[in-house]
């Protein structure tokens, strides 16, 4: 194999850049970004066309700070006049198409996830099943990090945000508490019985084996998922 090929797959998984392979995809330019999961392009026969982000919600200009530095992220991510390519999902409501956008084999979605400027949209998923994984990964590893979105004692998801919903209060953890190590976003007492996710009002928070209340089904770190 060339030695200038085998380089630079070592350097990619050094990078840990999410990358998904994608080819044959249609270029579009980048016009103008709305927020942190809209933008504007214009496609190969110089039409105008607004994408909503697949599969990611960010937070919503009003959740200040987190909505605005969303939205200057992914201009920084996606300047004006950059070539992009787009897988399509489907269009939403509003007519807009819902979409995977890539640069270099690159997702932007997935991007936004992992640096904690978005978060996964459980209800809209489905566009995104054969990375699933990695979304989740992204997102559980940013929050453990608190990037972004998740440096924040009590965050509001953002369709909660538009619904005016206000997020639970966090139990905090006191020294003095004796509480389950499975469970280190807030305090369950060991030996409690045994719990299901409507039981308690908290979801997509850290989950460590051995999981004694059997919040993460599908064993991928993540907590009651939906």
């Amino acid at each position: 194999m060339n030695k200038a090929v085998i380089l630079a797959a070592f350097l990619m998984l050094l990078s840990g850049a999410p990358t998904v392979a994608q080819t044959g995809l249609p270029n579009m330019t980048v016009v103008s970004i709305g927020d942190g999961d809209t933008l504007r392009v214009r496609n190969q026969q110089g039409q105008p066309v607004t994408i909503r982000l697949g599969c990611v919600d960010a937070p919503e200009l009003k959740q200040t700070p987190w909505g605005q530095q969303s939205r200057n992220r992914l201009g920084q991510l996606l300047p004006v006049g950059q070539t992009v390519q787009i897988r399509s999902i489907e269009r939403d409501r509003y007519k807009r198409l819902v979409a995977e956008v890539f640069i270099n084999n690159r997702s932007v979605n997935l991007t936004m996830v992992q640096e904690g400027q978005a978060v996964v949209y459980p209800q809209y998923f489905q566009g995104c099943a054969s990375t699933k994984d990695q979304f989740l990964q992204a997102e559980a590893d940013a929050k453990q990090q608190k990037l972004g979105f998740w440096n924040q004692s009590q965050p509001v998801m953002p369709w909660d945000f538009r619904r005016g919903k206000k997020t639970q209060p966090t139990t905090v953890r006191s020294p003095q508490q004796q509480c389950d190590s499975s469970y280190p976003d807030f305090c369950i007492p060991p030996n409690s019985p045994d719990l299901d996710c409507h039981d308690i009002p908290y979801r997509r928070f850290r989950v460590n084996q051995p999981d004694p209340h059997g919040f993460d089904r599908e064993r991928d770190g993540v907590g009651c998922e939906r």
